[in-house]
């Protein structure tokens, strides 16, 4: 078995964030990543899950361990990694070995081959360029089959935007809000990852997307007399409809989610996997 935490390999790669963080913040990925990885986790001898750049607190990364552990298997072992060596030491006391620990590290992962990588609001500080790179450094060092789950939200997860990569490049795209104060579906675009966020305009993909959920949640206002949730299915239903390439089912829609495949939303130069 992997140690829980072995000493970084090399000096960290990346830049401190931002640090911003809340409690809850990250419910709605961390509920996902238990529905959608949880076969890959249960299946890997070694269940060790990176949270990559947790901030100022280490709350979110004890709420994912918390939710692995109670949903997908109780013996995953999270560690929260952080380039911030102040940021580690304040994490300390949080810790409970070997199932919750901290250590420095970056994108190389501190010599970890975790099964999956949760790095939220952390490549939205980067310029575009660099996104790929990150994700190639990312990924170089999962075990095989992992999966990073790279993502931005706002400051309460009320909405959220991640993509689901692997080594040969971004997989899918998910969109999800907390319907009960979503406006409308256009408000995701301002949370999209930072692969995407630029490529919001006319004639791409992406934007074709949101216009595509904004026209369904317009057609289906009607549906708003009976809550919001009935609302968004009937848009997430229009979409499928409509041919968008659509890969979950009703039951997360009826969280607020939609997932799509990458290529129906790449920029680009980036549908096809990264060399």
């Amino acid at each position: 078995m992997t140690p829980a935490v072995p000493a970084a390999r090399s000096r960290p790669v990346g830049a401190v964030t931002r640090g911003t963080t809340n409690p809850n913040r990250l419910r709605r990925v961390d509920n996902w990543i238990a529905a959608t990885c949880a076969d890959l986790i249960r299946d890997t001898p070694d269940p060790v899950v990176v949270d990559l750049g947790y901030g100022a607190s280490p709350v979110t990364v004890v709420e994912l361990r918390a939710r692995l552990a109670a949903a997908v298997r109780p013996d995953v072992r999270v560690v929260g990694l952080e380039i911030d060596p102040v940021r580690v030491a304040a994490a300390a006391p949080a810790a409970d070995p070997p199932g919750l620990t901290f250590a420095r590290g970056g994108f190389e992962l501190a010599g970890l081959r975790p099964v999956l990588v949760r790095a939220f609001n952390v490549l939205r500080q980067y310029a575009e360029p660099e996104v790929v790179p990150a994700w190639r450094t990312i990924t170089g060092a999962l075990q095989p089959g992992g999966v990073l789950v790279e993502g931005t939200c706002d400051e309460l997860g009320r909405l959220a935007a991640w993509l689901l990569v692997d080594p040969t490049g971004a997989r899918s795209l998910t969109l999800a809000a907390r319907l009960s104060t979503l406006d409308h579906p256009g408000s995701l675009a301002e949370r999209l990852p930072k692969a995407l966020i630029h490529h919001n305009v006319p004639g791409a993909g992406v934007h074709a997307l949101i216009r595509a959920l904004e026209d369904g949640w317009r057609d289906a206002a009607p549906y708003a007399t009976f809550g919001p949730r009935q609302r968004w299915l009937r848009t997430v239903e229009s979409v499928r409809a409509a041919g968008w390439p659509v890969l979950d089912r009703p039951a997360r829609w009826r969280l607020g989610e939609v997932t799509v495949a990458w290529a129906a939303v790449a920029p680009p130069g980036t549908a096809d996997p990264p060399g």
